[in-house]
């Protein structure tokens, strides 16, 4: 005789409240991603690498064209540094101030504004006759762009701990491919009217060679602003004031509105519709903790370089074989850079979830970050093959090989968010501490641009090392980076 099956109705011995274990089973759940809302800042992290790099390509040419150096190729890398700099110096001083804003008027309306200034410093680059104008057309867009610190805070704020890896990715993705299309709008549409002579031969195209590119990124970040200012939702709100009853009836909060489909997890967010936790954006002197400072540094140095490199890739493209360089057009630098943004993203899309969760974010971030110091051995290498046999094969496959390398490398930047985002004090200081990280690695990335392209004109002028001087000191500054790496917990901290 079979025993019957244990009535599944609640009685005297069902517990009235889930067990704590179930609970805490219940909420690290996966929650879906909020499409819509994902999809908006992934166009959003697209425009930042896109504005950006789309220069790249065709700066160094620029600077030859308005003849500031006087046909003295060897300070080009100086004036080119020196615009690609600006960019960030002008972020540097404004960024903070921009996402501490955001912590109490929202997100949304600073997006609007970086949007703005973003499409203004566009137009005007590519209208743009005289350095003096180059230097304020990029003051402009660095100033007025706090975008790219906000990104961050979105991120967190429309994710919890049970989908953030997932969301991390796809950001890392999308700025992997605004790096492929900004270097390719970049290289394939500067000098329209020599590339395309039957669709672009008016004369307003020979004044205004390098408007088109310029022109075509201004136009996508319309559309994006128009997208934001229709379906984005400000996720940032003033907390109410809370009742004892409100307390009484407090509800998850994915239970709030009716098809809402996010939960926070309570490691990082309050699970309950909100409480009297007296949370509010801290002065920066208590944002300042140690976590904080570690993952900044680490993400500062992180920039530095990456930012070193962006830089001196199509500085050494463009200079001619004989003064260290591989002397190859603005179109096949686009190439070269969309190759890499094309091959960062696939990367990061296929196996970037894998490896963190196989590795851990510290260890994927050391690894990462170690790359530098092969891709800098490659510079002089390529240039030798290229002194012995020309623009060969041989040279092809050790640029394809760099550029692996620093897609690998390009892996570091998510693992060093997951630091970041854990080391925030409180959620109301994410503006804040992440305004202070952007704050810190615009200033390296003022400072990049800078630093390789003069030492790069440097070591040419004195012919130190034999003109690679630039790439030993690169090494040297890559590995003190590592070791700074290796100053991180082995997991990322939790909230307390």
């Amino acid at each position: 005789m079979s025993t019957p099956e244990r009535s599944e109705r609640p009685d005297e011995e069902t517990p009235l409240l889930p067990s704590r274990s179930s609970s805490r089973e219940a909420a690290r759940t996966r929650t879906p991603l909020p499409k819509l809302q994902l999809s908006l800042l992934i166009f959003l992290q697209m425009a930042d690498p896109i504005t950006s790099q789309c220069i790249f390509p065709f700066v160094n040419q620029l600077i030859r064209d308005l003849d500031i150096t006087h046909g003295d190729e060897e300070k080009v890398g100086y004036y080119a540094g020196l615009i690609e700099a600006l960019f960030y110096v002008a972020q540097a001083i404004t960024v903070l101030q921009w996402s501490r804003l955001s912590d109490y008027v929202g997100r949304k309306p600073i997006v609007i504004v970086g949007l703005s200034g973003i499409m203004i410093s566009m137009v005007c680059f590519g209208l743009s006759r005289s350095y003096a104008m180059l230097m304020v057309s990029r003051c402009i867009c660095g100033a007025l762009n706090g975008n790219v610190g906000l990104i961050k805070s979105l991120v967190a704020e429309i994710t919890d701990e049970t989908n953030l890896s997932r969301a991390i990715p796809l950001m890392t993705v999308a700025w992997a491919v605004g790096s492929t299309i900004g270097p390719l709008i970049g290289g394939l549409l500067a000098r329209p009217a020599q590339r395309f002579p039957k669709l672009f031969s008016q004369p307003f195209w020979t004044t205004y060679p390098y408007f088109l590119p310029c022109a075509a990124v201004a136009g996508y970040v319309l559309l994006l602003l128009i997208a934001i200012v229709l379906f984005m939702k400000e996720p940032v709100h003033k907390d109410p004031p809370v009742s004892e009853a409100d307390i009484a009836q407090s509800v998850p909060v994915a239970e709030l509105a009716e098809g809402a489909t996010i939960e926070h997890d309570e490691a990082i967010f309050p699970l309950q519709a909100p409480k009297p936790t007296n949370e509010h954006p801290l002065p920066l002197r208590e944002v300042l903790t140690g976590r904080v400072i570690l993952a900044i540094s680490n993400y500062a140095t992180l920039g530095l370089l990456d930012v070193a490199l962006f830089a001196l890739f199509p500085l050494f493209m463009s200079t001619p074989i004989t003064l260290g360089g591989l002397g190859v057009s603005p179109a096949t630098i686009g190439l070269c850079l969309g190759a890499f943004g094309l091959s960062n993203g696939l990367l990061q899309m296929l196996v970037y979830s894998r490896i963190v969760e196989a590795w851990g974010p510290k260890r994927l971030f050391v690894v990462s970050l170690g790359c530098f110091i092969p891709i800098w051995a490659f510079f002089p290498l390529i240039n030798a093959i290229a002194r012995a046999h020309g623009l060969s094969n041989p040279v092809w496959v050790a640029v394809g090989t760099q550029i692996l390398l620093w897609v690998i490398m390009d892996m570091a930047y998510g693992a060093i968010y997951v630091f970041l985002i854990s080391a925030v004090p409180n959620k109301r200081s994410l503006g804040a501490t992440n305004g202070l990280a952007q704050t810190v690695i615009s200033l390296q990335r003022a400072v990049g641009p800078v630093l390789s392209t003069s030492l790069f004109a440097f070591t040419l002028e004195r012919n130190i090392l034999g003109g690679q001087g630039v790439y030993v000191a690169l090494i040297v500054l890559s590995g003190f980076a590592v070791g700074v790496a290796s100053k991180l917990p082995r997991k990322p901290w939790k909230h307390d």
